[in-house]
């Protein structure tokens, strides 16, 4: 398991400039609630792992705050550092954040965004605990596909494809289909039983997006499971899901997103 995922999340780096053009945001009202929630100074410095290409940072860094930003894969780290070249209180590294040299307690706030479940986090939950000054906030936010009825059940159509064309990245979750927002998993336990975290606050902000058959199959182009089928597979499945959304959905279709957010005060 360890190594499909150092295999897997390596594969986000070959699509870069992609996943910086096609990979939603998040919601401007999460940003503000980190702030608030984990009580970072004005100024205050701040700690990202795996950064990607600075979609979460750029908001920070608007602020003012200083981040030290560690990312794994070398285009990545390039394409943050073009998108936050305005500030100059930002630093991009490149590198593993399990083997990165970081000062103890130099920090007033670590971040991770749609990132922290690549890590193991045996070694991830302590080292950030201790890279973070006494007081300090862990701030973790995933974006999750839930269902919506605004999908009109095109997600279930678009299941049956999966079954049938790339049957290897369809999971037993999948038979399921899409959780409810109140279904997601919550991340709550894993953080408190790391013992180096005391009280913990959620938050849910939820949304949906609209994507025509080119943009979904742009961000389909993102994701590790597909990125890692043979092109023959991802030709048949991309082509049968196109064809859903022209001829079954009139070009167009939405994508229902939860985003979640636990802040995690260190003990």
């Amino acid at each position: 398991m360890a190594d499909d995922r150092n295999r897997l999340r390596t594969t986000f780096d070959e699509a870069a400039s992609l996943y910086d053009e096609v990979r939603p945001g998040y919601p401007e009202d999460l940003f503000d609630d980190i702030v608030s929630l984990s009580g970072i100074p004005a100024g205050g410095r701040i700690l990202e792992i795996g950064c990607g290409t600075g979609q979460a940072t750029v908001p920070f860094a608007r602020r003012g705050y200083h981040i030290l930003c560690i990312e794994l894969g070398e285009n990545m780290a390039a394409l943050a550092r073009h998108n936050l070249k305005g500030y100059p209180q930002v630093e991009v590294r490149t590198g593993a954040f399990e083997e990165s040299s970081l000062q103890e307690g130099a920090f007033d706030l670590a971040i991770s965004a749609t990132a922290f479940h690549w890590l193991d986090p045996a070694v991830a939950y302590p080292k950030a605990a201790t890279a973070l000054r006494d007081g300090g906030s862990l701030a973790l936010f995933w974006n999750v596909h839930v269902h919506s009825e605004a999908s009109e059940g095109f997600f279930e159509a678009a299941q049956r494809i999966y079954e049938r064309e790339a049957p290897e990245i369809v999971g037993p979750e999948d038979h399921k289909g899409l959780p409810r927002p109140h279904e997601v998993p919550d991340r709550t336990e894993e953080i408190q039983k790391t013992d180096h975290f005391g009280s913990i606050i959620t938050r849910h902000y939820r949304w949906d997006e609209t994507y025509d058959s080119r943009g979904y199959l742009r961000v389909l182009s993102t994701y590790s499971g597909h990125r890692s089928l043979s092109a023959d597979t991802r030709e048949r499945l991309f082509l049968g899901i196109a064809d859903l959304i022209d001829n079954s959905f009139d070009g167009r279709i939405i994508k229902g997103y939860l985003t979640t957010l636990y802040v995690a005060h260190s003990r």
